[in-house]
């Protein structure tokens, strides 16, 4: 970041109070890095203010940061901290800001750099994954350390989708010699049964997000050929019964709609090098009022249990369009 400049005026709140205001010009080395950093309407100038209480203000390649001096070193820090995205003019969201704003608050400038230069991995389009927040950082951390680990969030954390991510990289880099996609055929007022087609073509409707994460490294052809083989299996948790599922990465997704005893049929069916990674959100179960949730006994059960690893995520770490994060927020306060 260039050496910025500042400008002083004062501004007259009441005749007995003035109230000094701080303008601080920072040069952005690029029209690209200056569209990265503003962001689409301007929208990320908008979440930097929210945080700071500054006022930012982009004129071509100067953002102008205005308010008190604290409002302003604030603004300053916060964009500084996400240089590493901008100045690269690499897309900004609210997700980044919330987590830079974070990594000032607790002193982890060192940590939120590294969560920013970690790549996870590059889709077949070149665009880089990577996390997003520390919990998803931390859950990252987990899966790729634990045999077992829980994936607990709303909708838009990425749960499923960076499972799907590291299991696509360690099957494609020979860690595990077949991929296993599973799920609980239950959705609310939908049976299979009602559903055309055979069992392939019932459940492949409600394993599309997992399929979406596939497309995003592997060729739609290639994907075709994998299963044919056996190397990628996607089946309904009914199919699991009964066996042992030995080098292969298992993602169970949607497991809050698991009943108690399929849950346990299911962690029972980890083999030798085996990964297992079970994602859902109990705040969205489709099981009848009376029944228990599998993914909430599980967690009752097995927090304590060495080498199983329990990672929470929140509205903070929804990483889809903003509208998501505050849709979700207004019903947690409104079940509270």
């Amino acid at each position: 970041m260039n050496q910025p400049s500042s400008n002083f005026s004062v501004t007259t709140l009441h005749p007995n109070l003035v109230c000094m205001v701080e303008t601080l010009t920072v040069e952005l080395p690029s029209v690209e890095s200056a569209i990265a950093l503003a962001g689409t309407q301007e929208n990320n100038l908008k979440t930097l203010s929210k945080q700071t209480g500054a006022t930012l203000v982009m004129r071509g390649q100067e953002l102008l940061i205005s308010g008190t001096k604290q409002q302003v070193n604030l603004g300053r820090k916060l964009v500084a901290a996400l240089k590493d995205y901008w100045s690269q003019g690499k897309p900004i969201n609210s997700v980044d800001i919330l987590t830079a704003r974070q990594a000032l608050d607790d002193h982890q400038e060192g940590t939120l750099q590294e969560l920013q230069q970690d790549v996870l991995a590059r889709t077949r389009r070149g665009d880089v994954i990577r996390a997003k927040t520390f919990r998803q950082r931390q859950y990252i951390q987990a899966v790729r350390t634990h045999d077992l680990t829980f994936g607990i969030g709303p909708a838009g954390t990425g749960k499923t989708y960076l499972a799907a991510v590291l299991a696509v990289q360690a099957l494609l880099s020979n860690q595990y010699e077949r991929l296993v996609l599973t799920r609980p055929a239950v959705e609310a007022g939908e049976k299979l049964g009602f559903l055309p087609g055979d069992l392939q073509q019932k459940v492949n409707p409600y394993l599309r997000p997992l399929y979406d994460a596939l497309y995003e490294f592997v060729e739609p052809e290639k994907i075709a050929s994998l299963m044919e083989r056996g190397i990628i299996e996607v089946a309904p948790i009914a199919y699991m019964r009964g066996r042992t599922l030995n080098n292969a990465f298992v993602i169970v997704d949607e497991a809050q709609n698991t009943t108690p005893a399929q849950m346990k049929m299911l962690l029972t069916r980890i083999g030798f090098r085996s990964k297992m990674v079970v994602t859902g959100d109990l705040t969205q179960t489709d099981l009848p009022h009376h029944q228990t949730s599998g993914l909430m006994m599980a967690e009752r059960i097995l927090r304590s249990v060495d080498g199983v690893a329990f990672c929470n995520l929140s509205k903070a770490d929804v990483v889809r369009h903003q509208l998501v994060q505050r849709i979700v927020e207004a019903y947690e306060e409104f079940e509270q």
